[in-house]
Protein backbone atom coordinates (compact mmCIF):
# COMPACT_ATOMS: atom_id res chain seq x y z
CA UNK A 1 0.00 0.00 0.00
CA UNK A 2 1.40 3.43 -0.82
CA UNK A 3 2.20 5.26 2.40
CA UNK A 4 -0.21 8.26 2.93
CA UNK A 5 0.69 11.90 4.40
CA UNK A 6 -0.23 13.38 7.66
CA UNK A 7 0.89 15.84 10.39
CA UNK A 8 2.68 14.86 13.15
CA UNK A 9 3.75 17.96 14.40
CA UNK A 10 2.20 21.34 13.48
CA UNK A 11 4.77 23.79 13.28
CA UNK A 12 5.30 27.42 10.67
CA UNK A 13 8.84 26.64 10.54
CA UNK A 14 10.89 28.70 8.11
CA UNK A 15 12.89 26.48 6.91
CA UNK A 16 12.32 22.95 8.75
CA UNK A 17 15.40 20.70 8.10
CA UNK A 18 17.02 17.51 8.92
CA UNK A 19 15.03 14.81 10.93
CA UNK A 20 16.87 12.14 12.51
CA UNK A 21 15.63 9.84 15.58
CA UNK A 22 17.57 9.60 18.69
CA UNK A 23 16.78 6.40 19.83
CA UNK A 24 18.76 6.61 23.12
CA UNK A 25 15.59 9.50 24.21
CA UNK A 26 12.96 7.97 21.89
CA UNK A 27 12.30 11.28 19.95
CA UNK A 28 12.90 12.72 16.80
CA UNK A 29 15.29 15.98 16.25
CA UNK A 30 14.66 18.48 13.45
CA UNK A 31 15.90 22.42 13.06
CA UNK A 32 14.45 25.64 11.99
CA UNK A 33 17.44 26.96 10.63
CA UNK A 34 16.37 30.49 9.53
CA UNK A 35 14.54 30.52 13.12
CA UNK A 36 17.54 29.39 14.74
CA UNK A 37 15.63 26.45 16.51
CA UNK A 38 16.55 23.15 17.43
CA UNK A 39 12.43 21.05 17.85
CA UNK A 40 12.59 17.19 19.48
CA UNK A 41 9.19 15.77 19.41
CA UNK A 42 8.27 12.09 21.29
CA UNK A 43 5.93 10.53 19.52
CA UNK A 44 4.92 8.16 22.23
CA UNK A 45 3.71 10.88 24.54
CA UNK A 46 3.37 14.17 22.02
CA UNK A 47 6.12 15.94 24.17
CA UNK A 48 7.82 18.54 22.36
CA UNK A 49 11.00 20.90 23.04
CA UNK A 50 12.14 23.95 21.58
CA UNK A 51 15.74 25.43 21.70
CA UNK A 52 17.30 28.30 20.56
CA UNK A 53 20.68 28.33 19.25
CA UNK A 54 22.65 31.70 18.60
CA UNK A 55 23.35 31.02 14.77
CA UNK A 56 21.23 30.00 12.00
CA UNK A 57 21.16 25.75 12.57
CA UNK A 58 21.74 23.60 9.46
CA UNK A 59 21.32 20.66 11.39
CA UNK A 60 21.54 18.88 15.10
CA UNK A 61 22.53 15.24 15.52
CA UNK A 62 22.64 12.92 18.85
CA UNK A 63 25.96 13.20 20.32
CA UNK A 64 27.00 9.35 21.80
CA UNK A 65 27.98 10.70 25.46
CA UNK A 66 24.74 13.02 25.70
CA UNK A 67 23.71 16.60 23.99
CA UNK A 68 24.20 17.20 20.92
CA UNK A 69 26.39 17.98 17.69
CA UNK A 70 25.21 21.00 15.80
CA UNK A 71 25.98 22.72 12.01
CA UNK A 72 25.90 26.61 12.58
CA UNK A 73 26.53 29.23 10.50
CA UNK A 74 29.92 29.69 11.83
CA UNK A 75 31.16 26.07 12.09
CA UNK A 76 30.38 22.92 13.86
CA UNK A 77 29.89 22.82 17.42
CA UNK A 78 28.44 21.02 20.70
CA UNK A 79 26.14 21.23 23.06
CA UNK A 80 26.60 19.08 26.64
CA UNK A 81 23.49 17.36 28.45
CA UNK A 82 23.34 20.30 30.23
CA UNK A 83 22.84 22.80 27.49
CA UNK A 84 26.58 24.36 27.67
CA UNK A 85 27.83 24.53 24.43
CA UNK A 86 31.13 25.28 22.93
CA UNK A 87 33.22 25.27 19.17
CA UNK A 88 34.35 21.86 17.64
CA UNK A 89 35.68 23.13 14.44
CA UNK A 90 34.94 27.09 14.05
CA UNK A 91 35.57 28.60 10.56
CA UNK A 92 33.07 31.65 10.01
CA UNK A 93 33.01 33.26 6.43
CA UNK A 94 31.21 36.08 5.63
CA UNK A 95 27.93 34.93 3.50
CA UNK A 96 28.16 31.23 4.25
CA UNK A 97 26.41 28.95 6.87
CA UNK A 98 26.05 25.59 7.88
CA UNK A 99 23.72 23.45 5.88
CA UNK A 100 22.76 19.98 6.25
CA UNK A 101 25.03 17.61 7.83
CA UNK A 102 24.71 13.37 8.32
CA UNK A 103 26.98 11.42 11.16
CA UNK A 104 28.41 8.51 9.20
CA UNK A 105 28.73 4.68 10.00
CA UNK A 106 32.44 5.35 11.83
CA UNK A 107 30.81 8.36 13.86
CA UNK A 108 32.35 10.89 12.32
CA UNK A 109 29.85 13.99 11.13
CA UNK A 110 30.04 15.03 7.08
CA UNK A 111 28.52 18.44 7.25
CA UNK A 112 27.59 20.97 4.53
CA UNK A 113 27.46 24.68 3.96
CA UNK A 114 26.26 27.18 1.88
CA UNK A 115 26.24 30.95 0.72
CA UNK A 116 23.35 32.91 1.63
CA UNK A 117 23.16 33.63 -1.87
CA UNK A 118 23.53 30.14 -3.04
CA UNK A 119 26.19 31.43 -5.53
CA UNK A 120 27.95 28.62 -7.79
CA UNK A 121 30.69 26.72 -5.95
CA UNK A 122 30.55 28.78 -3.02
CA UNK A 123 29.66 25.75 -0.31
CA UNK A 124 31.16 23.07 0.79
CA UNK A 125 31.73 19.13 2.16
CA UNK A 126 33.58 18.16 5.15
CA UNK A 127 34.23 15.83 7.43
CA UNK A 128 34.96 16.49 10.95
CA UNK A 129 35.94 13.84 13.06
CA UNK A 130 34.94 13.24 16.62
CA UNK A 131 38.91 15.10 18.16
CA UNK A 132 37.34 18.23 15.81
CA UNK A 133 40.28 17.10 12.96
CA UNK A 134 38.54 18.64 9.64
CA UNK A 135 39.01 17.28 5.94
CA UNK A 136 37.32 19.27 2.99
CA UNK A 137 35.98 17.29 0.04
CA UNK A 138 37.70 19.13 -3.01
CA UNK A 139 34.76 18.75 -5.38
CA UNK A 140 33.12 22.00 -5.56
CA UNK A 141 29.27 22.38 -4.08
CA UNK A 142 27.08 24.93 -4.46
CA UNK A 143 23.99 23.97 -1.84
CA UNK A 144 25.60 21.03 0.01
CA UNK A 145 22.08 18.90 0.92
CA UNK A 146 21.45 15.12 1.86
CA UNK A 147 23.89 12.91 2.75
CA UNK A 148 23.51 8.99 3.54
CA UNK A 149 25.17 5.37 3.72
CA UNK A 150 24.31 2.08 2.72
CA UNK A 151 23.31 -0.37 5.25
CA UNK A 152 26.69 -1.94 4.57
CA UNK A 153 28.41 1.24 4.68
CA UNK A 154 30.83 0.40 1.37
CA UNK A 155 28.79 3.51 -0.01
CA UNK A 156 27.82 6.93 0.64
CA UNK A 157 24.70 9.11 -1.42
CA UNK A 158 24.92 12.67 -1.79
CA UNK A 159 23.36 15.46 -3.16
CA UNK A 160 24.31 19.00 -4.13
CA UNK A 161 20.64 20.64 -5.09
CA UNK A 162 21.43 22.65 -8.25
CA UNK A 163 22.62 19.58 -10.00
CA UNK A 164 19.85 17.81 -9.71
CA UNK A 165 21.90 14.31 -9.21
CA UNK A 166 22.02 12.31 -6.09
CA UNK A 167 25.84 10.86 -6.47
CA UNK A 168 27.36 7.94 -4.80
CA UNK A 169 30.89 7.68 -4.06
CA UNK A 170 32.52 4.46 -2.72
CA UNK A 171 33.51 4.58 0.89
CA UNK A 172 37.25 3.84 1.77
CA UNK A 173 38.29 3.84 5.54
CA UNK A 174 37.67 7.88 6.04
CA UNK A 175 37.90 9.30 2.09
CA UNK A 176 35.17 8.72 -0.24
CA UNK A 177 35.95 7.93 -3.87
CA UNK A 178 34.38 7.15 -7.54
CA UNK A 179 32.07 9.81 -7.43
CA UNK A 180 29.23 9.03 -9.84
CA UNK A 181 25.21 9.94 -10.82
CA UNK A 182 22.76 7.74 -9.17
CA UNK A 183 20.03 9.43 -9.87
CA UNK A 184 18.93 12.48 -11.59
CA UNK A 185 15.65 14.28 -10.93
CA UNK A 186 14.05 15.76 -14.49
CA UNK A 187 13.16 19.57 -14.65
CA UNK A 188 10.20 20.22 -13.49
CA UNK A 189 9.95 18.06 -10.59
CA UNK A 190 11.60 19.98 -8.04
CA UNK A 191 14.84 19.93 -6.57
CA UNK A 192 16.59 16.90 -4.95
CA UNK A 193 16.99 18.25 -1.00
CA UNK A 194 17.83 15.25 1.65
CA UNK A 195 18.04 12.14 1.94
CA UNK A 196 17.50 8.88 3.63
CA UNK A 197 18.46 5.00 3.32
CA UNK A 198 16.15 2.42 3.95
CA UNK A 199 17.21 -0.85 5.65
CA UNK A 200 16.34 -2.57 1.60
CA UNK A 201 19.33 -0.06 0.44
CA UNK A 202 16.66 2.01 -1.32
CA UNK A 203 17.19 6.03 -1.23
CA UNK A 204 14.41 8.60 -0.40
CA UNK A 205 14.76 12.20 -0.81
CA UNK A 206 12.35 15.37 -0.58
CA UNK A 207 11.69 16.93 -3.45
CA UNK A 208 12.10 21.28 -3.21
CA UNK A 209 9.31 22.76 -5.01
CA UNK A 210 8.03 19.19 -6.06
CA UNK A 211 5.69 18.20 -3.15
CA UNK A 212 6.67 14.72 -3.08
CA UNK A 213 9.34 12.18 -1.75
CA UNK A 214 10.84 9.81 -3.60
CA UNK A 215 12.13 6.26 -3.27
CA UNK A 216 14.82 4.96 -5.75
CA UNK A 217 15.95 1.47 -5.73
CA UNK A 218 19.68 0.77 -5.24
CA UNK A 219 20.24 0.49 -8.90
CA UNK A 220 18.84 3.90 -9.08
CA UNK A 221 15.63 3.09 -10.41
CA UNK A 222 12.42 6.09 -9.34
CA UNK A 223 10.09 2.92 -7.77
CA UNK A 224 8.04 5.35 -5.39
CA UNK A 225 6.68 8.99 -5.61
CA UNK A 226 4.57 10.16 -2.64
CA UNK A 227 2.56 13.25 -3.21
CA UNK A 228 3.15 15.63 0.00
CA UNK A 229 0.40 18.52 0.92
CA UNK A 230 3.62 20.94 0.89
CA UNK A 231 5.57 22.54 -1.81
CA UNK A 232 8.71 22.30 -0.44
CA UNK A 233 9.81 18.99 1.46
CA UNK A 234 13.52 19.56 2.70
CA UNK A 235 14.23 16.49 3.99
CA UNK A 236 13.39 12.81 5.49
CA UNK A 237 14.18 10.24 8.20
CA UNK A 238 12.72 7.06 9.53
CA UNK A 239 12.23 7.20 12.83
CA UNK A 240 9.68 5.51 15.95
CA UNK A 241 10.44 2.28 17.85
CA UNK A 242 10.94 -0.04 14.74
CA UNK A 243 11.93 2.77 12.12
CA UNK A 244 8.91 2.15 10.37
CA UNK A 245 7.50 5.39 9.96
CA UNK A 246 9.13 8.26 7.70
CA UNK A 247 9.03 11.74 8.91
CA UNK A 248 9.86 14.72 6.69
CA UNK A 249 10.51 18.39 7.20
CA UNK A 250 9.19 21.11 5.52
CA UNK A 251 9.67 24.90 5.10
CA UNK A 252 7.65 28.02 4.21
CA UNK A 253 10.20 30.22 3.39
CA UNK A 254 10.17 32.18 -0.29
CA UNK A 255 6.54 30.92 -0.44
CA UNK A 256 3.98 34.21 -1.58
CA UNK A 257 1.20 31.81 -0.37
CA UNK A 258 2.19 28.92 1.56
CA UNK A 259 -0.04 26.11 2.15
CA UNK A 260 -1.39 26.05 5.96
CA UNK A 261 0.87 23.22 6.57
CA UNK A 262 4.06 24.63 5.43
CA UNK A 263 6.65 24.34 7.30
CA UNK A 264 5.40 21.22 9.50
CA UNK A 265 7.12 18.15 10.41
CA UNK A 266 4.78 15.01 8.40
CA UNK A 267 5.17 11.96 9.13
CA UNK A 268 4.24 7.99 6.43
CA UNK A 269 3.31 5.36 8.88
CA UNK A 270 4.72 2.43 8.19
CA UNK A 271 6.39 3.36 4.88
CA UNK A 272 9.17 1.24 5.38
CA UNK A 273 12.36 0.56 7.64
CA UNK A 274 15.12 2.58 8.12
CA UNK A 275 18.73 1.76 9.35
CA UNK A 276 19.75 2.81 13.24
CA UNK A 277 21.04 6.29 12.65
CA UNK A 278 25.24 6.16 14.76
CA UNK A 279 25.34 9.41 17.43
CA UNK A 280 28.24 11.32 16.53
CA UNK A 281 31.60 10.01 18.74
CA UNK A 282 33.04 13.09 19.71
Amino acid sequence: MRPTAEVAVREPAELGEGPTWDPAAGRLIWVDILSSRIHTYDPSSGRRTVMATEQHVGAAKPRAGGGLVVNLRDGVGLYDRDGAFCWLARDPVPGRRGNDAAVAPDGALWAGTMRYDEREAGGSLSRIGPDGGVAVVPDAVTVSNGTGWSPDGRLMYYIDSPTRRIDVFDVEGEHIRNRRTFAVVEPGAGWPDGLTVDAEGCVWTALWDGAAVRRYTPDGRLDLIVDLPVRRPTSCAFGGPDLADLYVSSARTGLLAPHPLSGSLLVLADAGRGVPEVPFAG
